[in-house]
């Protein structure tokens, strides 16, 4: 869907976001209204209020919600199959015990936050943060204490990755818009990125960590049980005696397979597709095109899912087994995902009402350096308006011209591209589905999440962007 004509002038659109966000705020934390319920009913006032044609606001909803909604409920979907059956069968519980193994039980944030960066390197942010879930609540569980102390490193690490390093979509449509060198910004982006996370995420979640204390949820992963509970017993025994198979827990060779297994197919995508950009690999070569099909998200986890069936599942149980421990393993995700695409509703309406583009005119010409204005400019539109996507090509195509005429290097294009890249990381908040996914994964209410994730979203941003602005400076 377009963009709507805005109805009112930039300063009138943004008092109405901030007063949307107000509502939202008062209405979940004060009235302790459902924050499904609550997000759809302030997206259709925001609406109103924004001057959205009233015959186009039904689809100014879905927009944002379908959008979301499409790349979320698959994802989550089965993800969290995967993950249940990393957990049902001791495989998390395997990798836990390996990592620690290798950093020692003081350094297991650290060890968490280590192999998400490993692994977020072709994984996109949701899809690592609800692939990772079951290893992260297992170490959690196994030392105890908030469970941020765990949960934070690893989030922070994927969000890092995502937001700073090709092939991510973000800096490399970035890199596109400004004309900047995409290897370049490859080699660059890595180090900001784990130098940012080291000081933004991991040693800010040591003092969250300590100052927040966040139980487990169960609704996700029930309390284990040498990877499963009594009832999971009872059930493979025809309902008493003793189970009729003896389990073993897979080798960790064969758990770190499969959580490569996707990070592998996805690097199909991710890397055909910069190379594509780049002109290496011809547009229309059908190899590529079949490689970037298995490494679609959705698809590789498909085949991750199935693989996991045979490779842990079925080696104990019959499918119809597994068939039941996987449909159980969906009923709690119902919420997350419906959470999850109103708040893209929200962002949606915030978007199509004209509230970034008021935003972006009233700020192009703000009369400073190249690369503060990059920070700036998108963060303020990754506030006003949630999508960190949106802050980023947006910003990027605004400099653009800008960047063009001000004979820039090859290193200060890729800075601009870090900085407008670290603005669309800081402040997530309500308008910002990647807030709920968190909030709901985590089992935090609304006022937790902000005081943690949106903290730390902050500081690994402002972290990234005083990195850049020094090699700016230095250059």
């Amino acid at each position: 869907m377009e963009a709507i004509e805005p109805a009112y002038g930039a300063g009138t659109l943004l008092l109405i976001a901030a007063a949307a966000v107000a509502l939202l705020l008062f209405l979940i934390m004060t009235v302790k209204l459902h924050a499904f319920v609550a997000l759809v009913l302030v997206s259709v006032l925001t609406a109103v209020a924004a001057g959205i044609p009233v015959g186009d606001i039904p689809d100014a909803l879905a927009f944002g919600f379908a959008d979301t909604i499409g790349a979320v409920a698959l994802l989550v979907g089965f993800g969290i199959m995967l993950g249940r059956l990393l957990e049902f069968t001791g495989g998390a519980q395997v990798l836990a015990d390996t990592l620690i193994g290798r950093f020692g039980e003081k350094r297991a944030p650290l060890a968490l936050g280590v192999a998400a960066l490993l692994f977020g390197f072709p994984i996109f942010f949701d899809a690592g943060l609800v692939v990772f879930l079951p290893i992260i609540i297992t170490v959690a569980r196994r030392f105890g204490g908030s469970l941020l102390l765990y949960a934070l490193p690893a989030a922070g690490a994927f969000a890092a990755m995502h937001a700073l390093v090709p092939p991510h979509p973000g800096p490399v449509a970035a890199a596109e818009a400004l004309d900047a060198d995409i290897g370049l910004t490859l080699l660059v982006g890595v180090p900001i990125a784990i130098l940012s996370w080291y000081v933004g995420v991991m040693l800010v979640s040591r003092v969250l960590g300590h100052r927040v204390h966040v139980d487990i949820p169960e609704v996700l992963f029930g309390p284990m049980n040498g990877g499963r509970d009594e009832a999971e017993d009872d059930a493979a025994s025809g309902g008493g005696g003793a189970p009729t198979r003896t389990r073993t827990a897979p080798s960790f060779p064969t758990v770190l397979a499969l959580l490569l297994l996707p990070m592998v197919l996805i690097s199909f995508n991710t890397v055909l597709n910069t190379l594509i950009t780049a002109g290496v690999v011809a547009e229309d070569a059908v190899w590529a095109r079949y490689l970037m099909l298995l490494g679609d998200t959705t698809v590789a986890l498909l085949i991750t899912v199935l693989v996991a069936i045979v490779v842990l599942g079925l080696r104990e149980r019959p499918m119809a087994d597994i068939t039941s421990i996987l449909d159980d393993a969906l009923g709690p995700i119902c919420s997350i995902i419906l959470i999850t695409g109103a708040g893209g509703m929200f962002g949606g309406v915030l978007e199509l009402s004209g509230i970034g583009d008021a935003l972006s005119d009233s700020l192009s010409d703000l009369g400073m350096s190249l690369i503060v204005q990059a920070f700036i400019i998108s963060t303020l539109l990754r506030v006003a308006q949630g999508s960190a996507t949106v802050a980023l090509t947006t910003t990027a195509g605004l400099l653009s011209a800008a960047a063009a005429q001000s004979d820039l290097t090859s290193l200060q294009l890729t800075l601009m591209v870090i900085a407008i890249a670290a603005g669309a990381t800081v402040l997530s908040h309500v308008n910002d589905s990647g807030f709920w996914l968190v909030s709901r994964f985590f089992g935090m209410d609304v006022k937790t999440t902000l005081k943690t994730w949106t903290v730390m979203e902050t500081t690994l941003g402002v972290s990234a962007f005083v990195l850049a602005l020094a090699l700016w400076l230095v250059v």
